[in-house]
């Protein structure tokens, strides 16, 4: 089992040291250090008031702080978790990905997603309705400009002739693309492409978030099994990966003993999860830091 962290940014609390190039440098130095296998980044552009004070977060834009974190770490991967691919035009965003897993040595992953939030797509000036057409297409149009040198596309929404997206990214073909959401339509779609990347979630949590609930390891399990058969089905030969959240990643504050949550993780390995993602502490950048630590030490992780 790999052990990827997702990086809470909090401007209020301890100064706001995570909101600070040197906060996010000195977390990103140690989680390198320790041997956490990615760092991840999710996005929110435009969220609503309501929604950062009915538990939402702050974020950094991923691209532009992936980037920051590719320059002051070594063997850390990088990841979006989740890029909104229908926020952005498909072109700039194979650019700045490219850039990303070129400057990072190769080292990006792309964790993506529709999105749910209605009122930022409002925002942003995109139609909420025909956000899985729009997610489809971007992809096809990533994909195609990073594979191909000379690319032309001509789809229900964008048409490109003779487009020479250079310099590509460094990862051949680009960067594994791992799609996010619990629905039998992402796993199909991470058939298609690099893997899938669920969360455990109640039925209450999966309505508010427009995704289907997925409560139980052996539900995950199933789900992960079927996007193996699809994938071998399509001739998609992988890798592929199965990176999963579930309540347990704000450990220990989720309760329950360090053994309970070994067992925890070790079901989600013989289930077929590859890596788990962890949230650390949002109190400051030394806490955030010592939290890494210590679930290294209990973890074993190195």
């Amino acid at each position: 089992m790999r052990f990827a962290f997702e990086y809470v940014v909090d401007s209020n609390t301890d100064g706001g040291s995570l909101a600070t190039a040197e906060g996010l440098a000195t977390v990103a130095r140690a989680a390198d250090t320790l041997g956490y296998s990615a760092m991840a980044l999710p996005e929110h552009p435009a969220p609503s008031h309501k929604w950062l004070t009915h538990g939402g977060h702050e974020t950094f834009d991923p691209a532009v702080a992936l980037g920051f974190v590719a320059a002051v770490t070594q063997r850390l991967q990088i990841m979006t978790h989740l890029m909104v691919v229908p926020y952005r035009n498909p072109f700039l965003a194979a650019k700045a990905l490219a850039t990303l897993d070129r400057l990072s040595g190769g080292r990006l992953v792309v964790g993506v997603g529709t999105g749910y939030l209605s009122s930022e797509f409002l925002a942003l000036g995109v139609d909420f309705e025909e956000r899985n057409a729009l997610f489809d297409e971007g992809i096809e149009v990533i994909r195609g400009v990073w594979s191909t040198a000379v690319y032309d596309h001509d789809g229900p929404r964008l048409t490109a002739r003779g487009v020479a997206a250079v310099p590509g990214p460094l990862t051949p073909g680009g960067p594994p693309i791992i799609v996010g959401g619990n629905s039998g339509l992402s796993r199909r779609r991470a058939a298609r492409l690099g893997g899938w990347s669920p969360m455990l979630l109640s039925e209450q949590v999966a309505a508010s978030t427009r995704t289907r609930p997925l409560t139980s390891i052996a539900q995950l399990a199933r789900g992960i099994a079927e996007v193996q058969r699809l994938a071998a089905e399509s001739g998609n030969p992988g890798p592929l990966l199965f990176n999963v959240a579930t309540p347990q990643l704000e450990f220990p504050s989720t309760g329950g003993s360090i053994e309970e949550h070994r067992d925890h993780v070790g079901l989600l390995a013989e289930a077929g999860v590859d890596q788990f993602l962890v949230r650390p502490s949002h109190l400051g950048a030394e806490a955030a830091v010592d939290s890494l630590h210590a679930y290294a030490e209990q973890m074993g992780i190195s």
